[in-house]
């Protein structure tokens, strides 16, 4: 069958728990769904001899490791740029050969359509120059504008704690603009993928209708990459960032509400049937 026709498709009951999906990885010889799962990631069923299962979770302690097949080296990446996620790992045995495919699980939920990654360490992954990281933190509000009044000149601000992009010299907002544009694939790669041993290669996204059936959809991880990487970057009317179909914003929530945040919804994949 097509891969394009198994991409997305509706099932009987639900299944968004990441531990009955595991189930169904672990029955894969019996469940419908993740036979066409395996053949959406290429694998031919007659030729597979053992598929095993097992749930990432977030935080890893470092003598565990090896259990996710994470080398020392890799650890350490991971634990430096790890995003909060679930993930699914496959281990595959055909024959003598062993693959590994790591699953970016994301849950479609009606009260919060969308997904938020926290970015921590922005300025050393994308190396972006001081005067940027400067000018993010006044947005971000992790820096004060009181503080800046040399540089912020007399710009009338909407609130005290923080700076809006649009709100900052006009210079500034295209050098802002401009290394986003030029860097939205890394950036993409960070929010969707991650690094290290335990970056995706999938992303499932999963919907619960109202009439007890699950709608998903599971794309590699470049094409989602592709996906919401692509199109303008702009500033929005409230004065944020958008880059393609990410938007770049402050977290404001507890904890760490001056960090910034990528948001994005999973659900919009359903678009690329």
């Amino acid at each position: 069958m097509d891969k394009k026709l198994l991409g997305s498709q509706t099932a009987k009951g639900g299944f968004q728990n990441e531990r009955d999906i595991v189930q169904k990885f672990e029955n894969w010889k019996q469940d419908t769904e993740a036979q066409t799962w395996l053949e959406i990631m290429g694998y031919d069923l007659n030729k597979l001899d053992k598929v095993n299962a097992v749930v990432i979770p977030t935080r890893i302690k470092k003598a565990n490791a090896t259990k996710y097949n994470v080398s020392e080296e890799e650890y350490e990446k991971f634990v430096r740029f790890k995003k909060a996620d679930i993930q699914i790992q496959l281990v595959i045995l055909i024959g003598n050969i062993f693959k590994i495919e790591n699953i970016s699980l994301k849950k479609y939920n009606a009260n919060a359509k969308a997904d938020f990654n926290q970015i921590d360490n922005y300025q050393e992954m994308w190396n972006f120059d001081d005067e940027i990281s400067l000018w993010l933190k006044l947005f971000s509000g992790e820096l004060l504008p009181k503080n800046y009044k040399n540089l912020i000149g007399d710009i009338s601000l909407r609130e005290d704690k923080r700076m809006f992009i649009n709100e900052m010299p006009i210079n500034i907002q295209e050098k802002i603009m401009d290394f986003f544009d030029k860097n939205r694939i890394i950036i993409a790669n960070d929010v969707l993928r991650g690094r290290g041993g335990l970056a995706a290669d999938w992303i499932l996204v999963t919907r619960k209708n109202i009439d007890d059936t699950t709608t998903w959809i599971l794309k590699d991880i470049n094409t989602a990459m592709n996906f919401y990487g692509s199109g303008e970057v702009k500033i929005s009317p409230k004065g944020s960032i958008s880059i393609g179909n990410f938007f770049l914003q402050r977290k404001g929530g507890t904890p760490d509400p001056t960090k910034l945040q990528f948001k994005f919804s999973p659900c919009d994949l359903f678009n690329l049937q």
